[in-house]
Parts: C-alpha cells; sequence; structure tokens
C-alpha cells in the first residue's frame, strides 16, 4: 500500500490546479498505484482506468468543475475522476454495498453529470446539457469524452449529426486506443488509422489560411469561399475529416499521455467558436504490463495478483461452456452463425471466432444492428445466434418486436449476465430481459439452471423453436446440484 503523499491530499479539482507541473508524474504513478491496488481486491475495469490517468488530470487542471461539465462514455473510465474530485478517502469501498459506484452517478457527487454505464450516450447527454446551459444563459463549457469502440454504436453518429449545428463551448474528446472490450472491428476504427497517422492535418489547415490571408485583395475572399464550400475543391484543399463533415473542428491526433501537450489542446479547444472534436490517443492499461499486454483481460477483472497479473480464483463459468457448446453444434451444422457486440470474450465466442472464423461476426457496439442483421441472416435460411448481456439486449427491443417477431423468423438470443450481476450496480443487472421478452408474442424463453440445462436449451432453441427463441443464463458457474434434479428440451 502506498503512502499517497499526493493523491491524499486531493480533495477537489482545484487542488489538482494548484500541483505545480513537475509533481504532476508523481500524481499519475500515485493514480495508478491506487487504481491497482484497489481493483485488485474489489474487482472492477482496470486498464481501460490506467489509459486515461493523464487526460484526466489534465481535464480537471483545465477545465472549473463543476461548473463546467464533464460526461463520461460508459463510465467504466471514470475512477481518476473519482479520486480527484473527494473521493480518494472512500475509494476502497469501490463497487461494494453501500460504498462507491464504479461508474458516475450524480447522487454521489456534485463532480457527475450525468448516470452512464451503457455505450455511446455521452455525445447525446453533454449536448442536451450544453443546449439547457444556453438557455439559462450558462457560459461554461460541456465535454463528452467517449472512447473509439463506443463510436461503434449508431447513437454516437446521431448526436454529432444534431450537435453540429451548436455554435460553441462544447467538446467531444474521443479517447483512441484502439480497443472497446475486444479488438475494434468495421470502418470506423480503419478510418481513425488513417488519421492517427496523419499529424500534419491541423497544420496544414492553418498555414493554407495564413497563405491566402497574405494575398492581396483576393486572398480573404478565396479563404472564406473555401470555408463554405461543400465542394471537392473544399476537401482537397484542407483535407477534411469525417468529424469536419459533421461540423465539428478537429484537433489532433494529441498524445494522451502528455499532460501538458493535452491542456494546451484543451486550452485551444475552449477558444473555438464552434463543436470541437479533440482526438487523443492513449493506451489501455498503461503503466501495469500485465493490462499492458493483455488489456482484454483486464478491461473488467475480478480479484488477482498484483505481482502476477493472476486471477485470484477462477472457475468455469456458463460464458464458456456456451461458447463450447455452440462451435460443437457449428462443426456439425454449417447453417450456424455466431454474432457479437464487440463482447467476443465476454460472451465466450472467442473459440467460434477462431475455428469458425467466417460464421463469426463482430458488429461493434450496436445491439440494434445485431439484431436486424441477425434477421437477414435468418430470412436466408442462416441460423443466427446473438451473444449479448442481458443488461445491453434492452438496445435492441424494438428490432426484436419489429423486425423478428412480427416477421416470424427464427433467431436465437443467448443471454449472458441474466439476473442479478453483483458488483457492476444497477446499470448492468440482467432483470428486465424476462418482463421485455414476455411482452412479445411468438418468443420462446429458456432458463437453464445447469450446464447440462443449457446445453438442452439451447439445442431445443435452435432446432425446435420456429420463432425467436431465448436461452437466458447467469454470471458464473454452476451452484449446488441435487441428485434428482433433471432438465430437459423441448421437443
Amino acid at each position: 500500500m502506498g503512502d499517497y503523499e499526493l493523491l491524499s491530499k486531493i480533495k477537489s479539482p482545484a487542488d489538482v490546479k494548484r500541483l505545480d507541473e513537475k509533481d504532476l508524474a508523481k500524481l499519475c504513478s500515485e493514480i495508478r498505484e491506487k487504481l491497482i491496488e484497489t481493483v485488485s481486491l474489489n474487482g472492477g475495469h482496470l486498464s481501460p482506468n490506467l489509459g486515461v490517468v493523464e487526460l484526466t488530470v489534465a481535464l480537471h487542471r483545465t477545465f472549473n468543475l463543476p461548473k463546467d461539465s464533464i460526461v463520461w462514455d460508459v463510465g467504466h473510465q471514470s475512477y481518476t475522476h473519482k479520486l480527484l474530485t473527494g473521493r480518494f478517502d472512500d475509494f476502497y469501498t469501490l463497487r461494494q454495498k453501500g460504498g462507491i459506484s464504479g461508474f458516475p452517478k450524480r447522487s454521489e457527487s456534485k463532480y457527475d453529470d450525468f448516470n452512464t454505464g451503457h455505450s455511446s450516450t455521452s455525445i447525446s447527454a453533454a449536448y442536451g446539457i450544453a443546449r439547457a446551459k444556453m438557455l439559462i444563459g450558462d457560459q461554461s463549457h460541456t465535454v463528452a469524452i467517449i472512447g473509439d469502440g463506443s463510436f461503434t454504436g449508431g447513437l454516437a453518429f446521431e448526436a454529432m449529426n444534431n450537435a453540429g449545428r451548436f455554435k460553441k463551448n462544447f467538446i467531444v474528446i474521443l479517447n483512441d486506443n484502439k480497443m472497446s472490450i475486444s479488438k475494434n472491428v468495421g470502418a470506423f476504427p480503419r478510418y481513425l488509422t488513417t488519421v492517427r497517422i496523419q499529424p500534419w492535418y491541423i497544420r496544414v489547415k492553418k498555414n493554407t489560411e495564413k497563405v491566402l490571408s497574405k494575398i492581396p485583395l483576393f486572398g480573404r475572399p478565396i479563404s472564406a469561399f473555401l470555408r463554405r464550400s461543400k465542394s471537392k475543391i473544399k476537401n482537397l484543399v484542407y483535407k477534411n475529416t469525417l468529424f469536419d463533415c459533421f461540423g465539428f473542428t478537429y484537433i489532433g491526433p494529441i498524445d494522451g499521455h502528455d499532460i501538458p501537450e493535452l491542456e494546451n489542446a484543451l486550452s485551444a479547444a475552449k477558444k473555438i467558436n464552434s463543436p470541437v472534436l479533440l482526438h487523443v490517443v492513449t493506451k489501455k492499461g498503461k503503466g501495469y504490463l500485465p493490462a499492458e499486454e493483455n488489456p482484454g483481460t483486464f478491461h473488467g477483472i475480478g480479484k488477482f495478483d498484483i505481482d502476477s497479473g493472476e486471477p485470484i480464483s477462477s472457475h468455469k463459468g456458463f460464458s464458456a461452456e456456451f461458447g463450447n457448446t455452440l462451435c460443437e453444434l457449428a462443426e456439425k451444422d454449417k447453417k450456424i452463425c455466431a454474432i457479437t457486440a464487440a463482447m467476443a470474450k465476454g460472451t465466450g465466442l472467442e473459440k467460434f471466432s477462431i475455428y469458425h472464423k467466417e460464421r463469426f461476426f463482430d458488429v461493434g457496439i450496436a445491439e440494434e444492428h445485431a439484431v436486424t442483421f441477425a434477421c437477414g441472416l435468418a430470412s436466408k435460411g442462416m441460423r443466427p445466434v446473438f451473444a449479448v448481456y442481458s443488461t445491453f439486449l434492452q438496445r435492441s427491443y424494438d428490432q426484436i418486436i419489429h423486425d423478428a417477431a412480427m416477421s416470424g423468423l427464427h433467431i436465437v438470443l443467448a443471454i449472458d449476465r441474466a439476473g442479478i450481476v453483483g458488483d457492476d450496480g444497477e446499470t448492468h443487472q440482467g432483470v428486465f430481459d424476462v418482463s421485455m421478452l414476455n411482452s412479445i408474442p411468438n418468443v420462446t424463453i429458456f432458463s437453464p439452471t445447469y450446464f447440462d440445462g443449457l446445453k438442452c436449451a439451447l439445442n431445443s432453441a435452435i432446432y425446435v423453436c420456429n420463432n425467436v427463441a431465448a436461452v437466458r443464463y447467469p454470471r458464473g458457474g454452476e451452484l449446488y446440484k441435487p441428485d434428482d434434479f433433471g432438465e430437459e428440451s423441448i421437443t
């Protein structure tokens, strides 16, 4: 246990502002030590939080909290924010009953502006906060921090499309660590790669305007025309990013572990009279070698040994049993497809993704798309199985009704983490799937208690049911099983 010479004295963001710049590296080191120590005992999200330490410190030094507002997407990377906002003394209670939540909670602190726990909501919420401030004459800033994984969710793009018309004091920080829980997939991560390798973007834009401004008579009109133009000429001269097309001023990429550079970029963003997209590149798990080498494993982890990085206890769970069973069925049936929304490891589909790669689909954090995509597969005779946490299935309610049940299509929902999940709080409990699915006609729900029952239920869901079938199972492994207990499949 460290002495936390600097961190223990931080009671508010004002204390962070008062620190000398030469002390910031030590502060960040103490924060990482505290994060590793606490999560090793309580479990939690480690690698996302290790990756945003410097970014969080820079935010608290640049903005005036709580007058300025910060909205964390998902919120699983807000531990440093909690440590810097008066919760150090109680941090040992993280994710414990009656203790500090693992996610932002408005009821917990005046520095938590919005309750979060699910992905891709931050830009919508922050834009609403910014609009409300404008209506009451509040000139403070609003900041949304969203990861590149969360940007694969459609809600983020809906919000960008709407917020691009806003005038000022609205900043979106894209925390680009090349991952969500699993490695990112799809076109957007590939696009970010092209942006990351072009750090000259913002310099080209500035230099072009500077040169044009010095041309007598014609320079300024040409510059103004190019800024207004929607033509290919503008794209050629200014090298527009996707974010510029949404109406945001793009700044980046910025080293997310360089506090002076971050503070300069944030200060510049505050002065721009348009919405800003600040692209920050970070390393997930930074500062703890096991998490750097296996950021997916340490994204959300139980208790572990700090020296070795090994879990203190491990047991075979329903997720692994589901994944193995689906692999066995897929070996015999070439029509079986597996779908995940950026949760291949969490839902037990890593093995399937290796042995049946051509029939494995990671759609990113897009549960709504996953269900309708599954319906498209089913309409042509495939047998799609969408593996999803119960709490995230809620996001696809309309698609289950409209695209699956009403269309009479046969898809299987493998609902992981059903029921009470435990330490992650109310945003992650799987308590709504039964009531939600029971309200939809032509849905069959299985709730196996043991591994044998899971195998029978999955087989029945795939081969006996003709419409939507849901197999729901809990987090963790089997409990005590009476000798005379039996579970059978339906026929």
